[in-house]
């Protein structure tokens, strides 16, 4: 499948992708969306995630159909000499080489950055780790679970909850700091545009994703001595979760002081306004526990359609609560055109996602979907000047190894 010409912001900029699971395909993909032109170095196995089901043939799972549209496939096995030299070769041509390998393992196979910097003086060197190389943890493995649960947020579900301390039931840590790795690299993409020179970077999950969280959570241990307890009171309140309706749930957020004006108004309580319990935002925030059961109590005594017509009416922000199947048919993403439907050339029809958010100028696009393992390696190698037999060289040693 291929879309309209490449006018994205990034077009022109090359990447050597060799990172793999969900953090760093999904900020790379960011980067192609953008106009990037990103090459996915794939071990002869391919991404993990492409073996992750449900999926219509083998090594094309939905995971990573939906983390590497835009992008090429190479296929080398690095442990094979020509196959790096073959990289080192594209990397004197490319603005950006990624990985979440270790560094001590890229090192070790002559892909560190200072042996790429030698072919590449303004590469921008990428590398996704789990831990900053200046504490204890350098160097151990990461993933979301772990991060999860290093950070507090698994804590913090048990805090908010009770019970067992649980995960967020989706890849929080691996998105967040995969967001966080697509900024660092265009932030250092435009360094090089005003001064020319390349840099490493390194982007480690548990730093950035701790920042992320005590954003939030860090409350009163802000100050030194400390000014309170820990936690930002009204995201870990019991109460702080979808309403139950009549006849099913709702979510609504009556929150500023307009808010709870007309909510009173609309449920015709204004004799509460004075009480002093919600009276004024810090109050509210004091009493957070006895506001959101209020507010639970209210909503039990009429149906979704009733509450959703009259906080819309009183403007108060409210929605129905979606599952995924119905966030597909979500009228506002239908109107939106946020979901298409695409033929995959070996996949068959897909459901894909547009590209977030509207461009007046250097639109991102939807230009190629996911490719099938190597599919591009031959293509790749022979515009970066190897000869077919040399192509076919690389190609059998590596197909050697993964058998």
């Amino acid at each position: 499948m291929t879309e309209s010409k490449n006018t994205g912001p990034l077009a022109g900029i090359r990447i050597l992708d060799l990172t793999s699971v969900i953090l760093g395909p999904y900020a790379t993909q960011i980067l192609a969306d953008f106009g990037a032109d990103v090459i996915k170095v794939e071990a002869p196995s391919g991404d993990i995630m492409r073996h992750v089901g449900p999926m219509r043939h083998p090594g094309m799972g939905h995971i990573y159909l939906n983390l590497n549209r835009n992008k090429r496939s190479i296929a080398l096995d690095l442990k094979q000499p020509k196959a790096r030299d073959a990289l080192r070769k594209l990397a004197a041509t490319a603005d950006v080489f990624v990985s979440n390998v270790r560094p001590a393992a890229m090192a070790r196979l002559g892909l560190g950055y200072e042996d790429i910097r030698a072919v590449n003086p303004r590469i921008v060197y990428a590398s996704a780790t789990g831990y900053g190389a200046g504490g204890r943890y350098a160097g151990k493995p990461a993933y979301d679970d772990l991060i999860q649960g290093l950070t507090g947020i698994a804590a913090i579900s048990r805090d908010a909850w009770g019970g067992e301390p649980h995960y967020m039931p989706t890849a929080i840590a691996d998105r967040t700091v995969g967001l966080y790795l697509a900024n660092a690299i265009s932030a250092a993409l435009f360094h090089r545009e005003r001064t020319g020179e390349g840099q490493a970077i390194e982007i480690p999950m548990f730093e950035v994703f701790a920042e992320y969280l005590l954003g939030d959570h860090l409350a009163g241990l802000t100050f030194d001595p400390p000014e309170g307890p820990q936690y930002y009171p009204r995201l870990v309140s019991k109460h702080r979760r979808p309403y139950a309706t009549a006849d099913g749930h709702v979510c609504a957020l009556v929150y500023t002081d307009t808010h709870w004006k007309n909510f009173f108004r609309a449920i015709d309580r204004e004799y509460l306004l004075q009480d002093e319990r919600f009276a004024t935002h810090g109050n509210r925030a004091a009493h957070i526990d006895e506001v959101y059961q209020f507010v639970a109590d209210t909503l039990k005594t009429r149906t979704t359609a009733d509450w959703v017509a009259l906080l819309d009416a009183a403007d108060i922000p409210v929605t129905p609560l979606n599952n995924i199947a119905s966030l597909l048919d979500d009228p506002h993403l239908t109107e939106s055109g946020f979901f298409r439907f695409i033929d995959h050339p070996t996949e068959g029809r897909l459901r894909v996602t547009q590209v977030p958010g509207s461009w007046s100028g250097s639109s991102p696009s939807i230009r190629n979907l996911a490719p099938p393992l190597g599919e591009h390696t031959k293509d790749v190698l022979r515009d970066a000047g190897f000869s077919d037999e040399e192509i076919a060289d690389i190609v059998a040693g590596s197909n050697t190894s993964a058998g």
